[in-house]
């Protein structure tokens, strides 16, 4: 069961965090921006200047709950501290208040948690050289829970940030979920040897392993899996003006396995199909194969799989509601903490009850106090 966190009593977490700032530019509370910065990204703020300009407009609340012992800082405060401080250290706060707030449900069977890149298209910068800033987060998407993340500075550097990610996460009793860039076994054995176990898309990255994976499949579907032990779920939903239906496939590694000695971690492999049926009589599919280091059951494959969804849709929602992409921050670490912000409020609204859009959510939270508190301590409602 959730706690309730007192708004005033959420400052608390950022105490263990080491200001970064010079003692004599210490005008404002460390813990006094960090959670005016919450609050202002969760009211849909997009960086300094706007959650400088929320908070003198809810100066009187704000002051209910913090010291503010010069006011309220101003914008360059703001960036200043968010540019300082060091984006590892500053999760380590929000994941202790999620931790206070939000305790593991021991029911759960090996939290589900996915593993992916994002972009920030408009943070490129062409004069000094930089591209696009990418973030690799984690996401447990049952809990719909921001876990982590770790910015790179391309999409190629993705395969060197995710063992950086994975050491932030309590690996005990997950189940990893990693998209075909993922598939190293380096990353693999990382997440066996913490305790964990993981469903990774295997594509052509690794062309030995795929095409083991795929021969092995084909060659039992046309014998129509007659003569093979496996676990299987199958789901059909109907919306959007399609028809969805979905088969998961999966078997113990075969003794006869050719990459099973450069891969002794995968127990299962698995095979994932999707036919679509759309309004106008046409058909699409789609197969994709995978490993497992567990030999799951199917609905827990299943569930694994299409639970990868949900980053991708956590990723849709930042930039639609956020508008993530259009994010003109250059400076690295600024646009780090800041991506990190708006992940965390994603976090926060979804948990709210309330059955309205996210983007109705921020703009509750802007306009009624009451309400952000409500979000802020994760209060049901």
């Amino acid at each position: 069961m959730a706690k309730i966190v007192d708004v005033g009593s959420i400052g608390s977490d950022f105490e263990s965090l080491s200001d970064p700032r010079h003692t004599r530019n210490r005008k404002h509370l460390m813990v006094d921006i960090a959670v005016i910065a919450v609050c202002g990204v969760i009211c849909g703020c997009d960086g300094p200047t706007a959650i400088h300009r929320w908070a003198k407009n809810r100066a009187s609340w704000l002051a209910e709950h913090l010291a503010l012992h010069n006011g309220i800082p101003s914008r360059d405060c703001i960036r200043r501290l968010l540019m300082a401080l060091k984006p590892e250290a500053f999760q380590r706060c929000f994941q202790a208040w999620i931790c206070d707030a939000i305790p593991a449900d021991p029911k759960n069977p090996r939290r589900l948690i996915a593993i992916d890149g994002k972009a920030c298209r408009g943070s490129h910068d062409e004069a000094n050289g930089l591209g696009a800033l990418h973030i690799v987060s984690a996401w447990a998407g049952e809990e719909g829970i921001a876990l982590g993340q770790v910015a790179t500075e391309a999409k190629s550097n993705e395969i060197t940030a995710i063992p950086q990610l994975l050491e932030q996460i309590d690996l005990a009793d997950t189940l990893i979920t990693i998209d075909a860039m993922g598939c190293q076994k380096d990353i693999v054995e990382q997440i066996v040897t913490g305790g964990g176990d993981c469903v990774i898309a295997v594509k052509d990255n690794q062309p030995k392993l795929a095409a083991a994976i795929q021969a092995f499949f084909l060659d039992h579907l046309e014998r129509d899996l007659e003569d093979l032990r496996y676990r299987c779920h199958e789901t059909r939903d109907d919306g959007h003006g399609r028809i969805d239906e979905r088969s998961y496939y999966l078997a113990k590694v075969p003794r006869d396995f050719a990459p099973g000695k450069d891969w002794p971690w995968i127990k299962a492999i698995g095979y994932a199909a999707r036919i679509t049926q759309y309004a106008d009589g046409t058909e699409s599919d789609e197969v994709r194969y995978y490993l497992s280091s567990r030999y799951l059951s199917g609905k827990r494959f299943g569930e694994a799989v299409r639970g990868h969804w949900g980053i991708e849709s956590m990723h849709w929602v930042l930039d639609v509601n956020f508008r993530e992409d259009e994010h003109r921050t250059r400076e690295r670490t600024l646009g780090n903490n800041l991506s990190w912000l708006r992940r965390f409020a994603v976090t926060l609204l979804k948990r709210h009850p309330d059955k309205d859009s996210l983007r109705g959510k921020m703009m509750s939270c802007m306009i009624n106090t009451d309400y952000l508190t409500q979000v802020l301590s994760l209060q049901r409602v």
